[in-house]
């Protein structure tokens, strides 16, 4: 693709990444075959293709509009073009440029901004989001059913761990507990420590350590995404120069492809990028985790530890994002969980963080889709690996939606 950027808009690092990137670029139209908005739109703008071209044309003339921001707003980020495109255009760096851009060229409206930052804040105080449900729990029998699915939940007793002595030179995993799960789903970093128990790993879940910073990122605040992680920089850093660390990680998918991208978010950055990406090579999902701790300590499940019908929704954060489809299945399977295939399982639920809340009509539109496809086999429980995406689909069904994680804490054994 010809480029010509327009000398000055951009910083010289933004400039050479969005330059990079658009020269990928061969105009070839495989993305369109796998982007969730353009299939529901049919709009090339609403298309990977449509989108780098309005980037382009931005980034060459210096102008933007409603246009551009309304179609960029509409991405869902799910990078499910990425794993498609045959030129290996990483699609995310660009857009991230293109909305900075957008939003500074062409300021967004009273409404908009407050409605962001009101989004910001809410997510990222956990005393104001723990107040808010506090007083809708006392409200919750006059809420509608989706509400009540979603955010007061009946809730199992938790099994108690089993507090197995862990020598101290142990190498142990940091957990991130993220924003808005240890309020609305404690119960899956209770699964996760239970599974360490089981294998001897100490865990820690250091208070420093707060939000991944992608909320910020998706409502149009990336320097206030950068601050939040170069405090998780921070607070991890000081922990693996006293002692040894095996892994950090984070239960939730959506969570973890952030933390995998700091050190480009930070890149420009002299005093955190050397220490961003040492950490990134610490970064991983449970699955990754898992599978190395059953390397070194085989599991074999009783036959009817995993009973009842599941299917599987692979969040995209895990798929294109990570680079892990199908690690989740294949691990259940050696369990003994014969998982049904999804019918386009690589497209998006429409969750996507904020996007749910600020893109409605498309989100609820693919949630329908997806739905029609999880439930085209009757499950009785539908698992996935991220709260984004649990919660979304939960709104949309009483099938129980659950983190596969939960499962597999319940087959363990108890000693």
């Amino acid at each position: 693709m010809q480029v010509k950027l327009l000398d000055g808009l951009l910083e010289e690092s933004d400039a050479q990444r969005a330059e990079q990137v658009l020269n990928a670029c061969v105009h070839c139209g495989f993305c369109t075959a796998t982007c969730p908005t353009y299939l529901l739109a049919g709009n090339e703008l609403d298309s990977p293709r449509g989108r780098i071209y309005l980037i382009k044309e931005m980034l060459e003339t210096g102008s933007a509009g409603e246009l551009t921001r309304t179609h960029l707003d509409r991405c869902v980020t799910c990078r499910s073009c990425e794993t498609t495109c045959p030129s290996g255009v990483e699609y995310h760096k660009l857009v991230a440029i293109g909305r900075a851009t957008s939003d500074r060229l062409a300021p967004r409206n009273v409404f908009q901004r407050g409605l962001r930052a009101a989004l910001r804040k809410l997510m990222l105080s956990p005393r104001l989001f723990g107040g808010l449900l506090a007083a809708g729990r006392v409200a919750s029998p006059l809420l509608p059913a989706s509400l009540r699915r979603v955010y007061f939940p009946p809730r199992k007793r938790a099994r108690p761990l089993p507090g197995k002595p862990v020598e101290a030179r142990t190498a142990a995993v940091i957990l991130l507990p993220g924003c808005v799960q240890p309020s609305l789903r404690p119960e899956i970093d209770t699964a996760f420590a239970r599974i360490l128990d089981f294998f001897g790993v100490p865990l820690l879940q250091p208070p420093a350590a707060g939000c991944c910073g992608a909320v910020s990122q998706h409502t149009s605040a990336e320097e206030e995404a950068r601050e939040l992680a170069r405090r998780n920089v921070d607070c991890w850093w000081k922990l693996v120069q006293n002692r040894e660390v095996r892994a950090i990680v984070s239960t939730a998918t959506g969570c973890g492809a952030q933390l995998h991208d700091y050190p480009l978010l930070l890149a420009d950055d002299p005093h955190y990028a050397a220490r961003a990406q040492a950490l990134n090579q610490l970064m991983r999902d449970p699955v990754e985790l898992l599978e190395e701790l059953l390397q070194e300590k085989p599991l074999r499940l009783p036959a009817d530890a995993l009973t009842g019908s599941f299917a599987f929704h692979c969040p995209c954060t895990l798929q294109h994002g990570l680079g892990l489809n199908g690690r989740v299945e294949r691990l259940l399977a050696e369990f003994g969980l014969d998982l049904p295939p999804i019918n386009d399982a690589h497209l998006c639920c429409g969750s996507a963080g904020t996007y749910s809340i600020l893109q409605r009509k498309f989100s609820q539109a693919l949630r329908r889709r997806k739905l029609a496809n999880l439930q085209a086999s009757e499950p009785q429980t539908i698992l996935t690996a991220n709260i984004g995406c649990l919660l979304h689909l939960q709104g949309g069904t009483e099938t129980p939606v659950r983190h596969w994680l939960e499962l597999l804490a319940e087959a363990l054994p108890n000693d």
